[in-house]
């Protein structure tokens, strides 16, 4: 027996002997979306309600199912404490059961950039404990992180305690993505099918804005993309398009599709030609499957992924987000809904920075006109929350209505051009507030 396979054989634990590793008043950094593992934390979840464990500080981005019906479930709240630096449906109904009993909010929101996560939790919180879902290992005793070394793998260097779930379905992915069996204390095997989630479905708006970016997009171009249908009905729009290249913190089933149609080759990037980056991964089993023993895609840390000045170094940068409010001088809200954390600012700041530095790049802002079925306009006199992208940096703003660019536009400028990027019926009413507020 080699000394990987030996060191592999000491370390391998039932879920509950790798969960007894995590001690009272631990720091744990959990593996975001589908590297949140099911048997580990199921058996955490076990030893909270057994009273075993308490006060462990669970601290993530992007909770899915795995974690709400094992360690973010109500009753064990206090027990283990959520610390999320992005919030999904998960915190949102955590927080609202509570508010609706009258019980303290449980989960605690820490605001950062997606860019900036791996140094807050290794050095600012200091977490001790990393848990995740990896690949089998190899010959050489590496385990690959697969869809998720976003900030797993540079936590993994300076956690005291790293614990794995070795999942056969994780695909094994290539880059700066692995962790050696040297350095993890437990070892769980567990095969249970990834979390899929399904493509979303594009509406007619969100065809058109698809196409407006796409006229955009020059060939050779770069892509980010976040998640949903706005960012899936931009690929599609895309098919038509050669030579692009993928740098991404998130890569999607519409970026996946862009690159088995061959309109994504990598083959004119000018940071890692050739290959595709990406940080983390979430979507359908071709995505998976595409990506497994893959020399062509390769995953690195968020840290380096979604670094702007990285970024940048990719010529014809395109960044396409999301944003749920816009602001008369070009100021986004991308993460505040109903006076409530919905979401978390992400990577968005770093790909905003990231493309407009990059030579001919482009930062695009994208969203419907409306929301609430028709009822709200998502162009506004003033957000309802924080400051995601500031107006600073805002570059081009698109809804089914058209585009413009906001660089170099004085702030009148600015909110008559907004204004026309409004649906029909609030343009009037945005009109009588921009004078109000001596904008034009």
């Amino acid at each position: 027996m080699d000394d990987a396979a030996r060191l592999y054989a000491e370390r391998l634990k039932t879920p509950d002997q790798a969960a007894a590793l995590i001690a009272s008043g631990a720091k744990v950094a959990m593996g975001l979306g589908v590297s949140q593992p099911p048997a580990l934390l199921q058996a955490l979840a076990d030893r909270a309600e057994r009273g075993e464990v308490e006060d462990v500080n669970l601290y993530y981005l992007l909770s899915t199912a795995i974690a709400g019906q094992t360690v973010l479930r109500d009753e064990l709240m206090g027990r283990i404490r959520p610390w999320s630096l992005f919030h999904t449906a998960i915190e949102r109904g955590l927080e609202q059961r509570a508010r609706d009993a009258g019980r303290p909010n449980p989960v605690q929101f820490i605001p950062t950039g997606f860019q900036q996560s791996p140094r807050l939790l290794c050095h600012e919180v200091g977490v001790d404990t990393l848990i995740c879902v990896v690949s089998p290992m190899d010959e050489d005793g590496f385990f690959s992180f697969g869809t998720n070394t976003d900030y797993s793998k540079p936590v993994s260097e300076t956690a005291r305690t790293v614990i794995v779930e070795v999942n056969p379905h994780m695909p094994r992915v290539f880059g700066d993505c692995t962790v050696h069996v040297s350095k993890v204390a437990g070892i769980v095997e567990h095969a249970a099918p990834l979390l899929v989630v399904p493509k979303a479905q594009p509406l007619p708006a969100d065809r058109i804005i698809g196409r407006i970016i796409a006229d955009l997009v020059e060939d050779g171009s770069t892509l980010q993309m976040g998640i949903g249908a706005l960012p899936n009905a931009v690929c599609d729009a895309l098919k038509d398009h050669r030579d692009l290249g993928v740098h991404t913190e998130m890569l999607t089933p519409g970026l996946v599709e862009l690159m088995q149609a061959g309109a994504a080759n990598h083959g004119r990037k000018t940071l890692h030609p050739g290959v595709g980056v990406f940080a983390f991964s979430m979507g359908d089993q071709n995505t998976y499957d595409f990506l497994d023993g893959n020399r062509e895609m390769e995953a690195h840390p968020v840290s380096y992924v979604n670094d702007p000045a990285v970024i940048a170094r990719n010529a014809r940068m395109i960044s396409v987000n999301a944003t749920l409010q816009i602001d008369l001088s070009g100021a986004c809200c991308s993460e505040f809904l109903n006076g409530r954390q919905f979401t978390a600012a992400g990577g968005q700041l770093d790909f905003v920075r990231g493309a407009y530095g990059s030579e001919r790049g482009k930062s695009i802002i994208a969203c419907h006109s409306t929301a609430a079925k028709g009822a709200a306009s998502r162009i506004v006199a003033r957000l309802d929350g924080p400051v995601t992208t500031p107006r600073n940096d805002t570059h081009i703003v698109v809804t089914e209505h058209g585009w413009t660019n906001l660089k170099g536009r004085s702030t009148s400028e600015r909110a008559r051009a907004l204004i026309a990027l409004a649906a029909p019926e609030f343009r009037e009413g945005l009109a009588r507030e921009a004078q109000a507020q001596g904008l034009i």
